[in-house]
């Protein structure tokens, strides 16, 4: 999709053998994501959803017509839903969306040298990580304020700390004393 929406949730396997889905909503309330008009997915198709329990939900497309099979939901797996940008409330002055970081110039804290872009914002569940496309290829980074102490989302960078690398000792790997380094 294009800047002009935002990534609001994601349809995950089926559920049951009518056409209902379980939906990830990245919305504050799970449920406001069939509040929002203009929902489409990542091929630019309208959709429209409606909530049948906790996490579970109906989809229907631009006619009304609703999914009504087990196989017809399976071809909306990993579909991705978004809003237009538009419909989306004004950011605060300090807040952003993570749409928002994509594209973003990366830089170095303290030395303000140029170490890439923001490619993308990943999270998987155990917490958000920007992947940064550099010189020296791609780099996932937790995003958490050691890591990102500053987003300037206006004059369009962020600036990184580099976390240390972190050693293991091989005696946490029983059997590989005298062997170098640990796997």
């Amino acid at each position: 999709m294009n800047r002009d929406h935002v990534l609001m949730g994601v349809v995950g396997r089926p559920h049951g053998v009518r056409g209902l889905v379980h939906v990830h909503s990245y919305t504050a309330v799970a449920e406001d994501l069939a509040t929002y008009a203009g929902l489409v997915d990542d091929l630019g198709r309208p959709w429209r959803l409606s909530w049948h329990g906790n996490g579970v939900a109906r989809l229907h497309d631009a006619a009304g017509h609703a999914i009504d099979s087990r196989e017809a939901a399976q071809q909306m797996v990993n579909r991705k839903l978004y809003v237009p940008r538009a419909s989306l409330p004004e950011t605060d002055e300090d807040e952003f969306y993570f749409a928002d970081l994509v594209g973003l110039e990366v830089r170095e804290h303290g030395t303000d040298r140029v170490v890439g872009h923001v490619a993308a914002v990943h999270d998987y569940g155990a917490g958000t990580s920007l992947e940064i496309d550099g010189a020296d290829g791609n780099t996932l980074l937790p995003f958490t304020e050691a890591c990102v102490p500053v987003v300037n989302v206006g004059a369009g960078w962020v600036a990184i700390c580099l976390p240390d690398e972190i050693e293991v000792p091989v005696e946490c790997f029983p059997g590989t004393a005298g062997q170098g380094n640990a796997p």
